[in-house]
């Protein structure tokens, strides 16, 4: 059976079917699935019985394996966190601010999969913006405005000691550690040109960025407030639903996603591979 692709009725997002992810995959098929990939941004697999191997394995057609600086690791697998959350937690939801996976590193990963183990019957979508189109739709003076400039990129407001997830956040079924390392910061270019595509996104989010270089932050802050209502606005937006054995790969530079509750009194269980960059041609 020939792979298919069938994009969603949304400004990005496709499943691809036809295809199965425990078997080796043939150069030609994962060339196939990269440019998929790119094309639609975020990818959804469904019906894949994959194991913690399989899942490993295909994550490293798609680059090398990433770091996840404030996530413990399953035993016997480094690369491979959980994301989980138990029928009786009340802990806030994780990552329900729009982010881009790790954008204060350097540089910041590519992509990341997120595969559907224990998946409630009803809520936990995860919503994705499209930031190519965010950045298309701003104005001529407001690209002017952005282009050139780089904005300030920190974990702080998640995983720093008084963060969400500090020292606070009891309860929680995650391992998330935090760390004082998180209130470090590093700059990004806010209008970031993907280095396959050769498109210019949008590339700053309320999860991680907190100011703009060079600019004071009496000016930067409603700049800043003003891109982030921008760039979720609802026609960029795919909302996407889970399936339990459904493997999700998203491209993290053109992106913004964010989790959504709704299913408390019922556990939820995805495992998570983080793929760093690649070198590409200048």
């Amino acid at each position: 059976m020939a792979m298919a692709v069938t994009p969603q009725p949304a400004a990005c997002g496709a499943v691809v079917q036809g295809i199965d992810l425990r078997d080796p995959l043939a150069q030609s098929q994962i060339a196939e699935i990269r440019a998929a990939w790119l094309r639609h941004q975020v990818l959804a697999f469904p019906g894949q019985a994959l194991s913690l191997d399989d899942l490993e394995r295909f994550a490293a057609t798609i680059g090398p394996f990433g770091t996840d600086p404030y996530f413990g690791s399953v035993p016997g697998h480094p690369h491979v966190a959980q994301v989980r959350r138990d029928a009786d937690e009340t802990t806030k939801i994780f990552a329900e601010t729009w982010h881009s996976d790790w954008s204060f590193l350097a540089p910041p990963p590519q992509a990341t999969l997120l595969y559907g183990n224990v998946i409630p019957p009803t809520g936990g979508d995860t919503l994705f913006a499209n930031q190519y189109d965010a950045w298309d739709a701003l104005s001529p003076a407001m690209k002017t405005l952005l282009r050139g400039r780089q904005a300030v990129h920190s974990a702080r407001r998640g995983y720093a000691r008084d963060g969400m997830y500090g020292e606070k956040d009891q309860g929680r079924s995650m391992a998330i550690r935090y760390d004082d390392s998180a209130l470090a910061t590093q700059l990004q270019p806010i209008a970031r040109v993907h280095p396959e595509t050769g498109r210019t996104a949008l590339y700053v989010s309320p999860g991680y960025t907190i100011g703009i270089d060079g600019m004071r932050e009496a000016e930067a802050t409603p700049l800043l407030m003003e891109l982030f209502a921008h760039q979720a606005r609802e026609e960029f937006v795919y909302r996407h639903r889970w399936q339990a054995g459904m493997l999700l790969l998203w491209d993290n530079r053109c992106l913004v996603h964010a989790a959504t509750g709704g299913y408390q009194g019922h556990a939820r269980l995805l495992h998570r591979i983080t793929v760093a960059e690649t070198a590409h041609p200048a």
